[in-house]
């Protein structure tokens, strides 16, 4: 099939609250191309619940949010950078508030008069989250996307799959500098592949929390950005350090439904199902308002110490208006005939799931990857903000303020930007269909399995070992497989997922201590002094 080419100012690859924040800044005076692999609305933005963290409330202040910030990450977060997103949060609400999104108003039960309605989540000393009921993210995105199509400058192209950046490699003739012009994109509805050429390129792709057999995320969270990124010839950093959600809804059949952190911000409990025993205080003084990682690693410690194969969170204590009101669509989700949990009369079956990705292509407050053209933001970055762990509700304010920073320095420098020169059109002369399509499905399962078994929330330097055996063998059967065969999105997906385990693994074997989300038998102690983990790539 011909190959198509298209031309714009600016390209995001990815189409959640980083890449619509980006491309709505860019396209007051540049012609923006926003590529997303499925619909526009499918990735994670859409499925985040609890909220927006940004100091608005009387009492509360920026440092005081940096330093939650801070503690939660155990000290390896950069401080400049804390700051620029802590400092640009309550603009980023402003912005959101402007577009639309009816954050849940009244007050926080302090007596004073609020514009919004404040809670407050693990980690946090204040009441400082932003949120519309229990489900943020989907307002979010359907705001950003509403503007964005409705923008003449901005053009939403879904279905499709990038697979490769364009570097210098791809150039007709000679390069004169390394730069990225673009990316080689599968189009999905017609079956071909797409290059997209522009002077600068962002990614906003998400994370890779798909690599793990239990996950809170969408099919597409399979680290496409990180490692196309790393291909290109990009560092990347932090890997190791994989957020689990604790509550993720146990059920044989309803997969990757997330309970809220929020809920637990309200009084929701977690109690050993039988004897109703609460047992977060005795992990940590915050209960039950630990940390994601604390709390993730006293539920797998209660699972494996008395062989469970869930806990319970329960928050029917609380007034049952109370509760439907707070969380209207878990409660409205979890009654339905499928599930049949009424939350305000009885506890919900959890355990914890892969949710969020701190690592990633290394970034400085400007967006700017170690590449020439190429910009990133969002869950795909390693920007310094989240060091070991993220903090509640810190994830989207980050997509939120380095989309635009990302998209301000693109303006600042526009001028200075060299058009795209002539690239080679993607070559499937020496490829042929696939007649082994279980070779894919197989192999992916397979690292889903051992990534959960040998990578999982509790690690060992033997289990990390077999892990990172795995991914080799399964790298040069993929590969092989890749230069055989015409792409397909399964294919891409599948390429991607075993790059990025890899550099999961040996980011994780390269840190012989415990520190936030990295938890290892074999190295229990912090470190004196914390130290990113930087992966730099070959040539």
């Amino acid at each position: 099939m011909a190959a198509e080419a298209h031309d714009y100012d600016v390209l995001v690859i990815g189409s959640g609250a980083a890449g619509l924040s980006a491309a709505l800044s860019l396209a007051p005076h540049l012609r923006v191309a926003v590529l997303a692999k499925a619909a526009i609305s499918a990735g994670s933005t859409a499925w985040a619940q609890g909220g927006i963290a940004a100091v608005l409330e009387p009492g509360d202040t920026f440092e005081s949010h940096i330093e939650d910030t801070i503690v939660a990450g155990a000290g390896l977060n950069r401080r400049d950078a804390v700051e620029y997103v802590v400092e640009n949060a309550p603009a980023a609400i402003e912005r959101l508030a402007a577009l639309g999104v009816p954050f849940n108003t009244g007050g926080n039960g302090d007596g004073n008069e609020a514009r919004w309605h404040l809670t407050r989540e693990g980690g946090h000393s204040h009441r400082r989250i932003v949120h519309v009921a229990d489900a943020t993210g989907a307002a979010v995105q359907q705001a950003l996307e509403k503007a964005a199509a409705t923008h003449p400058n901005i053009t939403l192209i879904p279905d499709m799959a990038a697979i490769d950046l364009v570097t210098d490699r791809h150039i007709v003739g000679e390069a004169d500098a390394k730069r990225i012009w673009g990316v080689y994109a599968l189009d999905r509805a017609r079956g071909g592949v797409s290059l997209f050429t522009a002077r600068a390129t962002i990614l906003a792709s998400g994370g890779a929390s798909r690599a793990w057999l239990y996950s809170t995320n969408p099919k597409g969270s399979t680290g496409d950005g990180i490692a196309m990124a790393w291909r290109a010839g990009c560092r990347v950093a932090n890997m190791e350090f994989n957020q689990f959600h604790p509550t993720c809804l146990y059920h044989p059949q309803v997969k990757n439904f997330l309970i809220t952190e929020a809920m637990r911000g309200e009084g929701g409990q977690l109690k050993i199902p039988g004897t109703g025993h609460r047992f977060m205080p005795e992990f940590d003084a915050r209960a039950e308002l630990a940390p994601r990682d604390i709390v993730a690693r006293a539920i797998d410690h209660e699972l494996k110490r008395l062989g469970l194969d869930y806990v319970h969170l329960d928050i029917s204590h609380r007034d049952p208006e109370f509760v439907v009101e707070h969380f209207p669509t878990i409660a409205a989700r979890l009654a339905e005939a499928d599930i049949g949990i009424d939350i305000s009369r009885e506890p919900i079956p959890v355990v914890p799931a892969a949710h969020y990705t701190c690592g990633g292509v290394v970034v400085d407050l400007d967006g700017r990857t170690d590449l020439d053209g190429l910009y990133a933001a969002g869950e795909v970055t390693m920007s310094g903000l989240h060091g070991a762990n993220r903090l509640a509700s810190n994830s989207v304010l980050e997509c939120l303020v380095f989309g635009v920073a990302a998209a301000q320095h693109i303006n600042r420098n526009w001028t200075s930007m060299p058009p795209p020169p002539p690239i080679r059109p993607w070559d499937e002369s020496r490829v042929t269909d696939s007649d082994e399509e279980v070779v894919v499905h197989h192999n992916w399962q397979e690292i889903r399995k051992f990534m959960w078994d040998y990578v999982g929330i509790v690690r060992t330097t033997k289990r990390l070992e077999r892990a990172l055996n795995r991914v080799n063998l399964l790298r040069d059967e993929t590969q092989e497989y890749y230069g055989n065969f015409r792409v397909t999105p399964d294919l891409i997906e599948l390429r991607n997922l075993v790059e990025v385990s890899g550099l999961i693994v040996r980011s994780a074997l390269t840190r012989q201590e415990s520190r936030g989300l990295h938890y290892t038998l074999d190295y229990p102690d912090l470190l004196p002094e914390a130290v990113d983990t930087v992966l730099v790539p070959k040539g």
